[in-house]
């Protein structure tokens, strides 16, 4: 009994666990300070935001995991809107050409970053920057700095209605993904590779470990779940903004450092960033309750990383 204690009590100390135990404690606040706040309306509303943000960062974990970083999420996700709304133009006629290209078009993205970061040398930061600005200029012209069209039915009902609850279609679709991206992180092949990359990327290529597939998948996956989530935005927004992904890059690593993955890589998963999604979405709701100044919450979010982050290099250098 006291060895299943011993190993409960070291487990909540894991940065992808403790997420959990300051997540119950904002909700907590969150509950006491604003009596409407569990609200069905409020609630759906909190976890559709949640959704969009959590199929984003799924792909930013991948990559953080690496060591690494995408910093094209937004600029993708932006894309993914332009493009999804002005290829659907309100018709669900147009739903299987819109997703085909949306889908294409992430993977054009997700392999540039592998190529430029596994062929040419490049830093990812400096690589998924460069790529960031190419995309932002591909949807400008193709916009013409006016995006035009409009979201399906389907679409809108898929991403809005959440009929007598919470739970919407979008919502729905990220549990899914949840699902799917915890199993390949914990259970398959693949995931173990991106893992021990991570970790050591000289022993893992010595190890027998192809890299270079391993950043190529990696940087697809993040680039097609970003523009999927741009493209899932339409049906949420009702037509296309050339600025809707703009916070999605700070807001998808935050993510992913709160709910504890390692900026260096190797350590983490994506069980610790759903919790960061939730923290990130119900803190940035809390504070405009509250009537803090968009940049006093700026201010209070980085604040709450460095924390975070303070705390979690302790308890590894405690090990």
């Amino acid at each position: 009994m006291e060895t299943k204690v011993l190993h409960i009590k070291e487990n909540l100390r894991k940065p992808e666990y403790f997420v959990y135990i300051i997540l119950a404690v904002m909700f907590t606040v969150a509950v006491i300070a604003s009596p409407g706040y569990l609200q069905r309306a409020h609630m759906s509303g909190l976890l559709k935001t949640a959704s969009f943000l959590g199929i984003a960062a799924i792909g930013q974990t991948f990559a953080i995991l690496l060591g690494d970083i995408d910093l094209s999420v937004a600029n993708t996700i932006t894309l993914g809107n332009v493009l999804g709304a002005q290829i659907l133009m309100g018709s669900d006629a147009n739903l299987g050409k819109a997703f085909v290209i949306i889908l294409l078009a992430g993977i054009l993205i997700g392999a540039g970053n592998g190529f430029g970061i596994r062929y040419l040398k490049l830093d990812p930061f400096i690589m998924t920057l460069g790529m960031s600005s190419v995309i932002e200029g591909v949807f400008m012209i193709y916009t013409q700095g006016a995006p035009k069209g409009k979201t399906s039915p389907f679409m809108s009902s898929l991403c809005r209605s959440a009929g007598t609850g919470v739970v919407t279609g979008v919502f729905l679709i990220w549990i899914v993904l949840v699902v799917i991206a915890i199993f390949v992180m914990k259970k398959t092949t693949f995931g173990r590779n991106v893992f021990a990359v991570g970790a050591n990327k000289t022993a893992a290529r010595f190890s027998g470990i192809n890299t270079t597939k391993i950043y190529f998948i990696v940087y697809i996956i993040s680039a097609v779940l970003a523009i999927f989530a741009g493209f899932l935005l339409v049906g949420y927004t009702g037509t296309s903004y050339l600025d809707v992904g703009v916070d999605y890059n700070d807001n998808s690593i935050a993510a992913v450092i709160i709910g504890g993955t390692a900026v260096t890589g190797g350590r983490g998963g994506y069980l610790g960033t759903l919790a960061g999604v939730m923290l990130m979405v119900m803190l940035v709701d809390f504070l405009t309750i509250v009537n803090i100044s968009e940049a006093g919450r700026q201010m209070i979010q980085g604040g709450i990383i460095i924390i975070l982050l303070l705390l979690y290099n302790r308890d590894k250098a405690s090990h």
